[in-house]
């Protein structure tokens, strides 16, 4: 990749820019998910109901058609779970992640794992509702929502919420939810941010977490993805854009980021837990991030879900015999 340059910008925040980018050493231009080789794994494998995702998003079109014939859950709090407003930016951004993980195959969304059950609990308001605003959340409400959710059964916890780079700086309450995601063995990945820092925070660096980056459909590094040290070296990539999604009216604009990045790396792990479901945790995590823990860089790993099925077979010592869904 080419050079990562930093500057301060305002609050002591330092902005990433990176120079003369190269080509991606997997195939340049191919489509987001051969990029990170889900297709292959996507065409083993359509997920287990025993596998349970929980989105930590906005609200989900719940009667929407792509997303008929799924196992989803709804675990109230806070938020409803279904959309009041189908053109909010919130409900949008929830059905469009929610469609990347469970949609059914055939529809525009890619529906990684439509056979795993989708457990929606909505941490952020449409408009008119307590706590409106942009798809963001605090990190309060998010420790709330993190911990029903992991008591409820999660396994993996995608987190696709925009956190200000300020206000996940400290956090006591997410960080004990966190610690109980990982004392449950569950794993949480979750969006680097869009800001284009340099840094952590007290979501990207704990050790339950795998901080997903954004890149370009060549694999590389997009100008608006967040990165630090504890994202290369803990974290992976993912494209954050070129990816269709459920949409929930007429001529809605394309989504990208971070958030759209990380449900890849979470139909990931769910997937390989589909295949694998007696793995642990750090067996899943070693087979998806072992070339990035040993990387001394800003930029993490980018994600290969077939290497991955790979490490996980020779780690556990069984072979699956591949499934071709219907």
């Amino acid at each position: 990749m080419g050079t990562i340059r930093t500057e301060t910008v305002s609050g002591g925040a330092r902005r990433s820019r990176i120079d003369e980018p190269s080509s991606a050493s997997r195939t340049g231009g191919a489509s987001p998910l051969d990029l990170v080789t889900l297709g292959a794994l996507m065409a083993r494998s359509r997920g287990r109901p025993e596998t349970v995702v929980a989105l930590l998003d906005g609200p989900v079109a719940l009667g929407h058609p792509g997303l008929r014939g799924g196992s989803l859950r709804r675990l109230p709090g806070g938020t409803p779970v279904g959309c009041a407003e189908p053109g909010s930016e919130q409900c949008r951004h929830g059905t469009f992640v929610a469609g990347l993980l469970a949609a059914r195959r055939g529809t525009a969304a890619p529906g990684i794992c439509p056979d795993c059950t989708l457990l929606v609990r909505p941490v952020f308001a449409e408009p008119g509702q307590p706590g409106a605003a942009a798809p963001r959340t605090d990190p309060d409400q998010l420790a709330e929502a993190l911990a029903a959710v992991v008591d409820a059964g999660a396994r993996v916890v995608n987190i696709s919420a925009d956190l200000s780079w300020s206000a996940v700086r400290d956090g006591r309450a997410l960080t004990g939810a966190l610690d109980h995601a990982a004392r449950r063995g569950v794993i949480v990945v979750a969006a680097a941010g869009n800001q284009g820092v340099v840094g952590s925070s007290v979501l990207t660096r704990h050790p339950a977490v795998i901080p997903v980056a954004a890149c370009d459909r060549h694999g590389r590094p997009a100008p608006y993805s967040n990165l630090g040290a504890t994202i290369g070296r803990s974290g992976l990539s993912a494209p954050g854009e070129g990816l269709l999604g459920l949409a929930t009216g007429e001529r809605q604009p394309p989504i990208r980021g971070t958030s759209v990045a990380a449900p890849l790396v979470t139909g990931a792990v769910a997937l390989l837990w589909s295949e694998f479901p007696r793995a642990g945790e750090a067996d899943v995590r070693r087979a998806l991030c072992d070339a990035a823990r040993s990387r001394r860089t800003l930029w993490p790993a980018l994600l290969d879900a077939s290497r991955a099925l790979d490490r996980l077979a020779a780690r556990t010592g069984v072979t699956t015999t591949a499934r071709r869904p219907s």
